[in-house]
């Protein structure tokens, strides 16, 4: 498939990112899909960073560990202040507010509809960031390598154990037939 021309790109972003024969008010995103105005929402988030997402930001960008980060990157209907596509994880920065009023149950709300698109989220504390921002970028990417790691482990012990296929003791549960014989006589026990 071709690249866009110039003039497709341009009448991309005037309609909203939506091509020719697609749904209008959807952005087909590589990643999550999200809708056209999540990814609006994300472009000016980006404009408007407290201290804390800039402070982590300079750090995430330089790709610590071969790690690569995304800002104010849209997920489903919300938007994480960072996320790790590789690790599926999204992380939080969360100030004051985030332990006032109805914010933790929001918060948890909005945790599922992240997990439900198959990202985890991380939730570091806006302070912990001003006070030693080396110690979030570290726990960040720790975070980052477990998820990788759960990822790309090998089946657990217990389904190898019980697979037929690996001589478990799931294996005494299928009996294999006598193969039919290439010369095609029938074999009488």
């Amino acid at each position: 498939m071709a690249p866009p021309r110039n003039e497709e790109v341009a009448r991309r972003s005037r309609d909203g990112g939506v091509a020719h024969g697609e749904a209008p008010g959807r952005v087909k995103h590589r990643t999550v899909g999200a809708p056209a105005a999540t990814v609006a929402a994300a472009r000016a988030l980006r404009g408007s960073m407290t201290l804390p997402e800039v402070l982590l930001w300079q750090a995430l960008r330089q790709n610590p560990c071969g790690f690569r980060f995304r800002r104010q990157h849209p997920v489903g209907r919300f938007v994480a202040d960072f996320a790790c596509v590789r690790a599926r994880l999204a992380i939080e920065i969360d100030g004051r507010a985030h332990t006032m009023g109805d914010r933790p149950e929001r918060d948890v709300a909005r945790d599922a509809v992240i997990s439900a698109a198959g990202f985890e989220t991380l939730r570091v504390n806006a302070e912990a960031v001003l006070r030693d921002v080396d110690a979030a970028v570290a726990t960040v990417v720790a975070a980052c390598q477990r998820r990788v790691a759960r990822r790309a482990a090998p089946p657990s012990a217990l389904r190898a154990a019980t697979s037929p296929f690996r001589g478990g003791a799931g294996a005494a549960d299928i009996t294999q037939a006598d193969p039919p014989s290439l010369s095609g006589e029938e074999r009488h026990d």
